[in-house]
């Protein structure tokens, strides 16, 4: 099993240790990247990869490995702690670049293959809105199973963790876990199939830009293909 994990931060605190729970309990080999250490762009709106290629993006080559590292993967781990309610500025900017795997746009059939766990912390609260940073991203992008692991640690760090905290960390991770390595396959619920139909009327409209219906068209979606098959 491949897993790619991507924290929403350079520190190894709270957020960081119950995604590699998570991660130590699937087993498998791991790939990490950290925000934003391993990527800190952000986007500058020029539209090249919607309306061109995304290979026009001027970050496309730093971004590339981790492009690629997270198509190979079985599963994706992101995590971030809250800050001001929601995810990191650096995760935020690291989503921003993906937007042209947007349903909407060119989704990338890999990912529809994949299961996902979102992992976000707080001394307090915010760990929803966090979580649904993360989580509507890769639904957009197609994921069809992705977990969440929202915890209220009561502590700035990993280390003023209370055990009956870390035990109760540890055993949501096992569960979700085991969840993931029962799914040897997974398919797109309705919703997802329900949105991707949508988009997919949209394209056949023509009314939508040539670069994603040529991509459309190229991928056999305008007809009977569709990219969990």
């Amino acid at each position: 099993m491949q897993i790619v994990m991507i924290h929403g931060q350079n520190h190894r605190g709270s957020t960081y240790h119950i995604g590699k729970m998570v991660a130590d309990a699937l087993g498998g080999t791991v790939t990490e990247f950290f925000l934003p250490r391993d990527f800190g762009s952000f986007c500058v709106g020029c539209n090249n990869c919607f309306m061109k290629d995304e290979s026009l993006c001027p970050h496309h080559a730093k971004l590339k490995p981790i492009t690629d590292a997270m198509d190979d993967a079985d599963v994706l781990i992101l995590t971030s702690p809250v800050y001001v309610y929601h995810a990191t500025g650096a995760m935020k900017a690291f989503l921003d670049h993906y937007g042209y795997r947007w349903m909407v746009h060119r989704p990338e059939p890999a990912m529809f293959h994949k299961q996902a766990v979102c992992v976000a912390t707080a001394a307090g609260a915010g760990m929803r809105s966090t979580l649904r940073d993360m989580q509507d991203s890769l639904f957009f992008w197609g994921v069809p199973k992705v977990y969440r692991i929202g915890k209220a640690v009561h502590a700035v760090s990993w280390a003023h963790v209370s055990e009956t905290q870390r035990r109760s960390c540890a055993k949501q991770a096992d569960a979700i876990a085991k969840k993931i390595l029962r799914k040897k396959k997974v398919h797109p619920g309705l919703k997802t199939k329900g949105f991707f139909h949508i988009m997919r009327m949209i394209q056949k409209s023509g009314s939508w830009n040539e670069t994603d219906t040529r991509y459309w068209k190229e991928k056999g979606w305008m007809q009977k293909g569709r990219p969990w098959k």
